[in-house]
């Protein structure tokens, strides 16, 4: 009897573990991983009925480009936590998921939490690529809630109105064939980073205005040029310098990524490379004109007459006035004199 009953366990403990392991071959993620299974009963509830963001991998467990990604889905999913929700559907198996999200391909990865409709992930399958989205999603919803959405829309567009879009067709004829100082961002859509970079990049081309030219290319698009810089990560600075240019005028930026720290930058690198400005005489309303109209501040000054100050004197305050100009050149204001009239 009980060498029955042993083998009936015995038969029972090898069909159990034929169901753990067709369990296991199902998903694609440890029972103690930080990612969460996502099924058919469970998805509206966990997903969409919360505020939380939700980063979530459509896969199916046979595709080898979703074994590849299981390791770096892992391990954003242990640096999201607490921070962001991340979740992943075997969409084989819970096939009206994976058709309810239009999903065509595995793996493929959505955000939730953001709009009514899920936000695409196209980035590069690594776990930083994944945090920086996530992280990303989180500051737009924060900066919404702020301001609300349409607000932060207007204000992106309205401030980003001073930078220069570039491509591969236009770059050579308005950068490289240009006079003016440029510095160029090459970014990528996707890149969280460049998202972050993205006001601050606004705001330094309205500062600058008049005096450097910023410009952005999509690198992921723009690939001709991307390539000819040798763009290797998002995003990358190119400063390209004042007058004619040939194969040496880009250089690496190497500055800060706030605004103010764009302008500095880019001042001191338009002072190393300009003259100090010519100081001149007024003789005609067309001289002050040509001397002023595009200064953002022009030092007009009024010398003593010959008759009161003889040359040495006028040279003199000649030689301030140059002193002043080389000394604030990159704020580039305007300096002109002229002769006090009784």
């Amino acid at each position: 009897m009980s060498r029955v009953v042993c083998e009936i366990c015995s038969k029972m403990l090898g069909l159990l573990g034929f169901l753990l392991l067709v369990a296991g071959a199902n998903c694609m993620y440890a029972s103690n991983s930080a990612v969460i299974d996502l099924r058919q009963n469970n998805f509206d509830n966990l997903v969409l009925n919360n505020d939380h963001i939700w980063v979530v991998e459509f896969y199916a467990p046979w595709c080898g480009h979703c074994q590849q990604l299981t390791p770096e889905y892992d391990k954003a999913a242990t640096a999201l936590k607490g921070i962001v929700k991340v979740g992943a559907v075997n969409a084989d198996e819970h096939k009206s998921l994976g058709s309810k999200y239009g999903i065509r391909g595995f793996p493929t990865i959505k955000i939730f939490g953001l709009d009514s409709k899920p936000e695409d992930y196209n980035g590069p399958r690594t776990a930083a690529g994944i945090v920086d989205a996530a992280l990303n999603t989180i500051s737009q919803k924060a900066r919404r809630a702020l301001g609300g959405k349409k607000a932060e829309s207007d204000s992106k567009s309205k401030d980003s109105k001073d930078v220069i879009e570039l491509t591969d067709e236009n770059f050579d004829k308005i950068v490289l064939n240009s006079e003016d100082m440029w510095l160029v961002e090459f970014y990528a859509p996707w890149c969280g980073h460049c998202k972050n970079l993205a006001p601050e990049w606004a705001a330094a081309a309205t500062e600058l205005k008049g005096k450097v030219k910023l410009g952005a290319l999509d690198a992921t698009v723009n690939t001709l040029k991307a390539s000819k810089y040798e763009i290797k990560g998002y995003p990358t600075i190119k400063y390209f310098t004042p007058g004619k240019k040939d194969a040496d005028s880009v250089q690496e930026y190497d500055g800060g990524r706030t605004s103010g720290d764009i302008v500095n930058w880019a001042l001191e690198k338009l002072a190393e490379n300009i003259p100090a400005p010519e100081v001149i005489q007024i003789t005609s309303d067309q001289s002050l004109k040509n001397a002023c109209e595009d200064k953002p501040i022009c030092v007009v000054s009024v010398l003593p007459h010959i008759l009161d100050c003889q040359s040495n004197c006028r040279n003199g305050y000649l030689k301030t006035l140059n002193s002043l100009g080389e000394k604030y050149k990159k704020k580039m204001w305007g300096y002109v004199w002229q002769i006090h009239i009784y």
